[in-house]
């Protein structure tokens, strides 16, 4: 065979191949685009947030060191419970003792003086009072001069008196000043509850937190009997929740088990984002902290376990749906509707509008629709479609680019053609 002759062959195959693609192609054509039809039903609805957060008692006491001392005893451990009143951690007392009785000392020595200066003045009083007399008396027994002497003597007096009580009430003060420094080295427990922190040993020194609380923190109770899931909501969702709302939680801790609660609190403000400052604002999403009372919780929970909310806003009974990848945006033109006052120069204008595309004689066309809650699947419609009218429910990719009067056909369940 000549090589004319196997040039002239290989052409005639490759012509039957590309005809039998443009064959197989418009056939393909003619059977229309493949998509998922869905028929437009009834469903229940219940529109939901969730948001993410940790767990946390609703009451919690951080005990503090108020003075400075090191730690010689404590004598619960993380974990125990605790009942008011118990002891829980002892700061070397010595030097607060120390004060105590300097302060003691001072106060004893003071009233001393104070005896002393209250004798003095009852002697000025009498020397006071016998000059007046003689004076009185006009017989010329005592002179102005001494008299005068006898009277300033006593004012001198009364000053030494005022001046030595006044520094036993001082003394008094330091005495009691420092019986209180000596009380906070024995700290006992405000409320009763669970040891949920322990951040301290024995031997370390205890410190005032006049900048920081966490360094002069030594440990904190928790009353476990009510607990909340403290969780951040996103500020386009905040405004769809309200005090009381019903609410599951999942607690990465108890991947079995969820549990029921409801909304007992929802911040004013909002959080401030690792971008964020009190003096200005960034672009990224504002959370609001809002709080979850747990109807009951376990036994044996603890603070800061993450969980999960899942926050119920809204429920629908009975409503008419639509699978919520169905939905997409598309220009469409407006029309004039009766039932609803418009703008006569926005009608014949194009404008984005929200809706699906109706399947009707194969064909798919776009149909503008008004929705309400979403569910987990799908959204409520309500207008612009009837019960049984047939829509193209996905894929995605297919309905993205899907246009007017394109032809349809429905895709087998096996996803084959």
């Amino acid at each position: 065979m000549s090589r004319r002759t196997k040039l002239g062959l290989a052409g005639i195959a490759v012509v039957i191949v590309v005809v039998v693609v443009f064959m197989s192609a418009a056939k393909r054509g003619d059977r229309g685009q493949t998509v998922r039809i869905a028929e437009v039903g009834v469903e229940d609805l219940v529109a939901t947030v969730t948001a993410s957060g940790t767990i946390r008692p609703k009451t919690k006491v951080d005990i503090s060191a108020d003075i400075t001392g090191r730690i010689t005893d404590i004598a619960v451990k993380e974990g125990d419970w605790v009942d008011k009143g118990q002891f829980l951690v002892q700061i070397d007392a010595a030097p607060y003792n120390a004060a105590v009785s300097r302060a003691t000392a001072l106060l004893a020595s003071g009233e001393a003086a104070m005896l002393r200066a209250e004798a003095n003045r009852a002697e000025a009083e009498r020397n006071r009072r016998r000059a007046r007399n003689l004076r009185e008396s006009g017989d010329g027994l005592i002179s102005e001069e001494a008299y005068e002497q006898a009277q300033t003597a006593y004012d001198v007096s009364v000053a030494n008196y005022q001046a030595s009580a006044a520094q036993v009430d001082q003394y008094k003060a330091s005495v009691d000043e420092a019986r209180e420094q000596l009380a906070k080295t024995r700290l006992t427990a405000p409320m009763a509850g669970r040891v949920v922190r322990l951040p301290v040993e024995e031997g370390e020194v205890a410190v005032p937190g006049t900048f920081s609380r966490e360094t002069a923190l030594l440990l904190t109770i928790a009353d476990m009997s009510e607990i909340l899931a403290e969780v951040q909501v996103d500020e386009t969702d905040v405004v769809r929740l309200a005090v009381g709302d019903s609410v599951r939680i999942t607690i990465d801790a108890y991947p079995d088990t969820a549990f029921v609660g409801y909304i007992s609190k929802i911040s004013n403000s909002a959080r401030l984002t690792a971008t964020q400052t009190s003096a200005g604002s960034s672009d990224r999403a504002v959370d609001f902290d809002v709080e979850i009372t747990l109807a009951d919780p376990p036994t044996d929970i603890r603070p800061d376990l993450s969980a999960t909310a899942r926050i119920v806003t809204d429920v629908q009974k009975n409503v008419l749906a639509i699978p919520i990848i169905a939905l997409t945006v598309r220009d469409h033109e407006v029309l004039p509707n009766e039932n609803i006052e418009q703008d006569s120069a926005a009608v014949g204008r194009s404008e984005e509008a929200e809706g699906v595309f109706v399947v009707r004689d194969g064909l798919a066309n776009f149909v503008p629709v008004s929705v309400g809650i979403a569910g987990e699947e799908h959204f409520q419609v309500l207008s612009g479609l009837q019960e049984g009218d047939s829509i193209v429910a996905g894929p995605y990719q297919v309905i993205r680019d899907l246009s007017d009067s394109t032809k349809v056909r429905q895709a087998q369940r096996d996803g084959s053609d």
